[in-house]
């Protein structure tokens, strides 16, 4: 490899070049021109830090149950913390299956949080897992394929509440829970694009 470079080096000194070669260019002694400025287009207004609510399909909600502003449904207290959903949370997480096994792509989030036990962390992620379960389970009874259903057991976390929240395909958790969200036991009709 040294060899190489010792003669490429050589060959390319004027003393090695060939008589009738080309001569050597010197060096421009002025730099290159500038390459033109970036064309000035009109001011665009910087993307939000929060994602705009993201039009939910039209489900009769259980007690218990909400739309997050960003996008996806939260359960809360008891109705998150049970073994096993009423029949009113079971066909509405039935109909949310529905709607994102027939009109999205991507992997659907379930996040569980318990504000109980306060004192055992191990306990408080198995309680947890399991909230996350039973939601996961009813989603798969609705329709949704499980291998698209990612589980995030959180336990008991800073703020001590009981929720789960299911978050379609390209939601994120902080966003969706950034502002304060309204309960809505039946959300206005809103049209849904073909391919969400």
């Amino acid at each position: 490899m040294h060899l190489l470079l010792v003669l490429l080096v050589l060959l390319a000194s004027p003393a090695f070049a060939q008589r009738g070669s080309a001569p050597i260019r010197p060096i421009p002694s002025e730099p290159a021109a500038a390459p033109p400025a970036a064309p000035q287009l009109a001011a665009t207004a910087a993307p939000s830090p929060t994602a705009p609510p993201r039009p939910m399909p039209p489900v009769t909600l259980a007690a218990g149950m909400e739309i997050l502003p960003g996008g996806g449904w939260r359960m809360l207290g008891d109705a998150a913390a049970r073994e096993r959903l009423d029949s009113a949370a079971t066909v509405a997480l039935a109909e949310i299956a529905s709607h994102l096994a027939e009109r999205t792509t991507g992997r659907v989030t379930v996040i569980a949080e318990v504000a109980a036990p306060a004192d055992d962390r191990s306990a408080a992620r198995r309680a947890s897992l399991v909230a996350a379960r039973v939601v996961k389970r009813a989603l798969e009874a609705g329709g949704l394929d499980p291998t698209r259903i990612d589980l995030r057991p959180m336990g008991r976390t800073a703020t001590p509440r009981t929720l789960v929240d299911v978050l379609p395909p390209g939601v994120q958790r902080d966003v969706a829970a950034a502002a304060p969200p309204g309960r809505s036991p039946t959300p206005p009709p809103t049209s849904i694009p073909p391919g969400r």
